[in-house]
């Protein structure tokens, strides 16, 4: 045997054993996934609990905030309506600024980045948020979209906001590290990829004009640290205490963006300046 012959030989030997052991990876993650989703489930179904109406509303003034996104937007998991996410920031907001918040949630249960532009187009006619707050990219990740997708369609959803003239924070992809539902390598590679996507968001977001909160820094450790308190039943959605920390997270920027407030705390990312 030649020795082109050998290297041509090795060398697809090794390509073959490299490809059978990245098959074998794969092979072995989507039977984790499978094994999580089943350890996991729909406890709650696949309509959150409905929190729309005026909060606050002997204060009079109303602030319109908008909660677009998928299921941690929508405030599935949570103990009762009182406790969504919306709902705990509309408190939260009323009473910082003595102002009633009237919320509107078009988020959808399993919605991905890319379904964003449909809970703008079903909106009702006329409707002009004051702020709206986005958070999504959780199932971005688990479906293994691309991030310049994610970019792509997250982008157009700020743009549309700001352009008619409401106010925007994006809450960033939170850390998938933290379910304990996944097993190694699945939960490692899900914090990677997840830590990667929500510093696309918080760049394009706040290019954008937009105001981004890194999820993962700012309230990720509570729910690493305080899993049986910060998790719902499914172990996988925020409970009702991991949606008011959720809320207490996001507060800051809503009300800077809506000009109660000029300083941010640490995780909090103002819109970029352009020259």
């Amino acid at each position: 045997m030649g020795l082109r012959h050998r290297i041509a030989v090795t060398t697809g030997v090794l390509a073959f054993g490299t490809a059978t052991a990245a098959a074998g990876a794969s092979y072995a993650l989507r039977r984790q996934a499978a094994a999580a989703r089943e350890v996991i489930g729909k406890p709650f179904g696949e309509e959150a609990l409905f929190s729309d109406r005026v909060y606050k509303g002997k204060y009079g003034d109303p602030v319109d905030l908008l909660l677009l996104g998928d299921s941690i937007a929508a405030g599935l998991g949570a103990d009762g309506p009182k406790q969504t996410l919306g709902a705990e920031l509309a408190r939260r907001l009323a009473k910082a600024t003595r102002r009633a918040v009237r919320l509107h949630t078009a988020a959808v249960v399993g919605a991905e980045s890319s379904d964003l532009a449909g809970q703008l187009a079903a909106l009702p006619g006329g409707y002009r948020p004051d702020v709206a707050v986005i958070v999504v990219g959780g199932n971005d990740v688990i479906h293994r979209i691309r991030p310049v997708d994610s970019r792509r369609h997250l982008g157009a959803a700020v743009s549309a906001l700001r352009g008619s003239g409401a106010e925007v924070v994006v809450g960033t992809c939170p850390d998938l590290g933290a379910l304990r539902a996944l097993r190694q390598p699945l939960r490692g590679l899900g914090s990677r990829a997840s830590r990667q996507l929500a510093a696309v968001q918080r760049d394009v977001t706040t290019e954008l004009g937009g105001r981004a909160v890194g999820l993962a820094e700012v309230v990720g450790p509570f729910f690493i640290a305080q899993p049986d308190e910060m998790f719902s039943l499914d172990r996988f959605h925020p409970s009702g205490a991991g949606y008011r920390r959720t809320a207490k997270a996001l507060l800051p920027s809503v009300l800077a963006a809506l000009g109660y407030a000029e300083d941010v705390p640490f995780g909090h990312h103002p819109p970029a300046l352009v020259d």
